[in-house]
């Protein structure tokens, strides 16, 4: 008889008909990283002192609670579900706005539209 552990927050990926498990804590990682962010970066972001929590918690040393785990998907613009259970990593966001471009000169209208694909590509 073989006995599994129930592991919380994991995945199951096959790699090369290898087994990794990929956890909350990894996704964070990985999340902060695709951001360029340090630890102490992120740890400013979700409320701790320093850079020693974030680290406990990218090693799965620490569990988290779940308000910490909304602090941590609003931080990393991702969703809970996604850190969870690695389903649906981004949050759909819909902005309507209406600009009053009528006193902006063409040069701030380009530097408007070099705005815009700035934050685009940053997604990137």
């Amino acid at each position: 008889m073989i006995l599994l552990n129930f592991i919380p927050f994991r995945d199951i990926i096959l790699i090369d008909g290898g087994i990794i498990m990929e956890t909350m804590y990894d996704r964070i990682k990985k999340s902060r990283n695709k951001l360029g962010w340090s630890q102490e970066e992120l740890a400013k972001k979700v409320g701790y002192a320093d850079k020693t929590s974030i680290a406990k918690i990218e090693a799965g040393k620490v569990d988290l609670p779940q308000s910490k785990i909304v602090a941590f998907s609003r931080a990393l613009s991702t969703t809970t579900s996604y850190l969870m259970d690695g389903e649906s990593e981004y949050q759909p966001v819909t902005i309507a706005a209406h600009l009053d471009t009528d006193d902006l000169t063409q040069d701030e209208l380009d530097d408007v539209a070099t705005y815009i694909e700035f934050l685009r590509n940053r997604r990137k």
